[in-house]
């Protein structure tokens, strides 16, 4: 009958209406949730079979789809483990549980004690290791090697010195005077009374093996060509002593102990180091073998201007962190070291808005969202990471009071259906009186 199938036709609208309804409640609700992905509920037609001169009414169904691709803007905050993602990336987080999720809500904050980075969710952010500058390999479509970030981890330990490079060029002249070269039984290196520099020593800082620093001299003399390769125009010996050796002299004095390591470096006419060596090898005192890298040395007019870089460190306390765009989590030590202790990825997922949404604004990949894919910020289109910002929830408290008001009046306009249907079904009844 007619009549039956106008009522289940307004009451299936009714319900699609409310859904709606609901949807718009979850997007209001959450209007201030960070990196909260807005729902909506679209309408599809029903239609039953026809036939003869009875129209039957079909029904509306509501399906909900969900705007997890659409970026949400983003905005700076002033703590510095808060993340955002400006791309198509998602954050890798874990509940304590160990259950693994994605998520756009970078909210994290250190958790007392612990020292784990949880966001507003309760949701523990996970990244790669960093150890020795080596980040461990990345599985594309899994979680293997991810760990809970943990600061209270970071404490520095001391780190021995094990290698450096030195740079910087040798003067063949100093204002217009060529360098004087030294006679061999002068070198700095023969420790002797007359013992003369070219030029004045630097200082480098290096670390033992328990964190003590360790200050070295590095000692350049120009010296005659003897000996030498083929085509070489300039001979240096470059002695590397303990400073606690040296002279009490203001300027160069011979020191009471013999160089940790020498050697004579050679350039051809143009200032090129032509031949081996190309490193220093020394051994720190109280420390480790130490290889100090030359290869970038040069000799020619232009001024002293050396240069140095080594690993090693003291023991520090942390005093801060930062995130950079491409997701290096780094810790800021009190002696003014900066190590990269963790690097935080980001999972790529096909059709993102095919995706499960879950309690805390979380996400799980499903059968039509295909699986996610690890890697890092900068990286195949996963977009960057700003770190001291959030991404706010992408529903527009405007547009959704707008659907609000539409849904209301089509839930009435369904109502006043099923009530007419309702009031033509008891006429209809009452024929027989």
């Amino acid at each position: 009958m007619g009549l039956y199938s106008s009522m289940r036709t307004s009451a299936s609208g009714m319900n699609a209406q409310s859904n709606r309804i609901s949807s718009v409640a979850d997007n209001i609700a959450n209007s201030n949730t960070t990196g909260y992905k807005r729902s909506a509920i679209e309408f599809s037609t029903l239609v039953l079979a026809q036939g003869g001169s009875d129209y039957q009414s079909g029904s509306v169904n509501s399906n909900t789809q969900y705007f997890i691709a659409q970026q949400g803007a983003i905005l700076p905050t002033s703590r510095w483990s808060n993340a955002a993602v400006q791309g198509d990336g998602f954050f890798v987080v874990q509940n304590p549980g160990g259950q693994t999720f994605l998520t756009r809500n970078g909210s994290f904050v250190p958790t007392e004690g612990t020292g784990f980075l949880e966001n507003a969710a309760g949701m523990r952010l996970m990244g790669y290791p960093i150890t020795g500058g080596v980040i461990p390999p990345v599985v594309l479509n899994g979680t293997a090697g991810l760990e809970q970030i943990q600061l209270s981890s970071l404490a520095l330990t001391p780190e021995p010195t094990t290698n450096g490079r030195y740079g910087g060029n040798f003067p063949t002249s100093i204002n217009g005077t060529p360098t004087a070269i030294v006679a061999n039984a002068d070198r700095p290196s023969a420790i002797g009374a007359s013992a003369v520099a070219s030029l004045p020593p630097y200082s480098i800082t290096v670390y033992d093996d328990v964190g003590n620093q360790v200050n070295l001299d590095v000692v350049v003399t120009r010296v005659a060509v003897a000996g030498a390769p083929a085509g070489t125009a300039y001979q240096w010996e470059v002695a590397v002593f303990n400073s606690a050796n040296r002279g009490p002299a203001a300027d160069f004095q011979p020191y009471s102990a013999a160089p940790l390591a020498t050697d004579d470096f050679y350039f051809d006419s143009q200032g090129r180091l032509t031949s081996p060596p190309a490193s220093l090898s020394l051994t720190v005192p109280n420390g480790q073998p130490m290889v100090l890298d030359m290869a970038t040395l040069s000799a020619n007019s232009a001024a002293y201007s050396p240069s140095f870089e080594g690993n090693g460190n003291a023991p520090s306390q942390v005093t801060g962190y930062d995130i950079s765009d491409d997701g290096v989590l780094s810790a800021i030590y009190a002696n003014g070291a900066r190590v990269e202790t963790f690097k935080i990825p980001l999972a790529k997922v096909p059709a993102p808005d095919k995706m499960q949404v879950t309690a805390g604004n979380t996400f799980l990949t499903t059968r039509d969202s295909g699986d996610f894919q690890i890697g890092f910020a900068t990286e195949g289109g996963r977009g960057t990471m700003e770190g001291g910002s959030l991404e706010q929830s992408n529903a527009d408290l405007a547009n959704e009071l707008t659907i609000m008001i539409e849904s209301q009046r089509n839930y009435t306009a369904n109502s006043k259906v099923f009530q007419t249907s309702a009031e033509l079904m008891d006429v209809l009844v009452n024929l027989q009186r």
